[in-house]
């Protein structure tokens, strides 16, 4: 079994993906899947829409009768206006910096003639699991996540739409503090998401691996980890993702 099938497979993904089903459309003529990757969501939607538009920045390697790849950018969506009964956009949203996250918000609304799902990280604090590029020196969030999403601001991002429905998925205490956060840049984010394949999001290089600590540098670690422990009893739970369900009025 791959990385991905593991992933894909794990209780808390499935979770996540059974949800999303829950809140897609049943059937319908056609959908565009925002960031489709390796096509797992595209597949599961051709199971419901006649045909399917898989679309990311590199054009998917999808091979499906009903699934039509094609590389694109959400900030730029070369499809007429309200042209897809439904758009499908999860773990796609966190990823994009402003101005480029409002243009895209604004074309995901502009191409939907019925429903838009969108799923996010839920209040994610993305100072935990920071890292340090190898390559530039300078500090990323984890897995390229550049924003940080409550319910409000997403359902201001689509101001033309109603919310229809909303699900909070799965369960998390992971948090920091500002204190620590510091202390783990001075150590250089020695327990980073270095495994992520998101790049750099200063020099859009691999991050590459964590630099060698000092025995100095193992201290400040000890003294960041330290400082999470002791803010922990006072953490309280929160979901780990939000999927909201948006509605064209008219």
């Amino acid at each position: 079994m791959s990385d991905m099938d593991a992933y894909r497979a794990s209780g808390t993904e499935r979770l996540r993906t059974d949800d999303l089903l829950a809140l897609m459309p049943k059937h319908g003529a056609s959908a565009l899947d925002v960031g489709a990757r390796d096509g797992h969501f595209s597949l599961l939607m051709a199971e419901r829409f006649d045909n399917v538009t898989a679309l990311d920045l590199s054009q998917p390697r999808i091979t499906h009768p009903k699934i039509n790849s094609v590389a694109g950018n959400a900030a730029a969506l070369d499809f007429p206006d309200r042209c897809f009964d439904l758009v499908f956009c999860a773990e796609v949203l966190e990823h994009i910096p402003s101005p480029a996250l409002e243009r895209a918000c604004t074309e995901l609304a502009r191409v939907c003639r019925s429903t838009l799902l969108i799923g996010v990280p839920f209040d994610q604090d993305i100072r935990v699991g920071r890292t340090t590029c190898s390559h530039c020196g300078q500090t990323n969030p984890p897995w390229g996540h550049v924003n940080r999403f409550d319910e409000a601001r997403l359902a201001n991002l689509f101001p033309s739409l109603h919310l229809a429905e909303r699900s909070l998925i799965g369960s998390t205490r992971e948090r920091t503090n500002a204190l620590s956060t510091w202390l783990m840049d001075q150590a250089g984010n020695p327990y980073g998401t270095y495994s992520q394949d998101e790049p750099c999001v200063h020099c859009n290089h691999p991050l590459g691996e964590a630099a060698p600590r000092s025995f100095v540098r193992k201290l400040i670690t000890k003294a960041a980890f330290l400082g999470q422990r002791l803010q922990r009893p006072f953490i309280a739970e929160r979901a780990n993702w939000i999927h909201l369900r948006f509605e064209r009025a008219n």
